[in-house]
């Protein structure tokens, strides 16, 4: 998509949720047109990861081991966490720890492109906010800017298929600063 103005996101689909406990995962799944190499390249390159992540990163996460700094964008107040990525498996696995919580990444050639698979462990109380964001970081690439596009809608129509209350995010102080 060229004109990120004319941008509205589709309806809240492919994720879902999982309890193991009191562990609840995100699970997203995308399928792109692009293939495994390239989507490992925008998962692990700092200037890729620029153009449409949730965070910064201070350096590659593509090699196992790596410590790399990730820096929230868009959020009212910027949160910086140090993580080691501990799988990078090119250009299929990518392991590492965001803010406390565990993701993996998994690509697999399918149909010329590839088919995206992210597993977010997440407190429960951010479930439907982490789908909304993830749904719109996939689809336009648009990183910090994901709340002029649909976010308050999406997180509403995920809470509903998930079975949660809508959190109130972000706080009304935040929204008047």
């Amino acid at each position: 998509m060229t004109d990120r103005e004319q941008y509205a996101p589709g309806p809240a689909s492919g994720a879902q949720v999982r309890k193991d406990g009191e562990k609840w995962t995100l699970i997203l799944v995308r399928e792109l047109r692009h293939s495994p190499e390239k989507v490992w390249q925008a998962l692990t390159d700092p200037a890729h990861l620029r153009e449409w992540a949730p965070f910064d990163a201070d350096g590659s996460l593509g090699t196992a081991g790596a410590t790399v700094k990730l820096t929230t964008v868009g959020a009212p107040t910027p949160r910086v966490s140090e993580t080691t990525v501990t799988r990078a498996d090119a250009p299929r696995a990518l392991e590492y720890n965001w803010g406390g919580f565990d993701m993996r990444w998994e690509l697999e050639a399918f149909g010329g492109g590839t088919r995206l698979t992210l597993w977010h462990s997440i407190d429960r109380r951010f479930i439907s906010m982490g789908a909304a964001g993830w749904h719109i970081c996939f689809d336009v690439l648009v990183g910090p800017e994901a709340m002029k596009f649909g976010w308050q809608r999406l997180n509403a129509e995920y809470a509903k298929q998930f079975g949660i209350e809508t959190p109130n995010w972000p706080p009304q102080a935040a929204q008047n600063s």
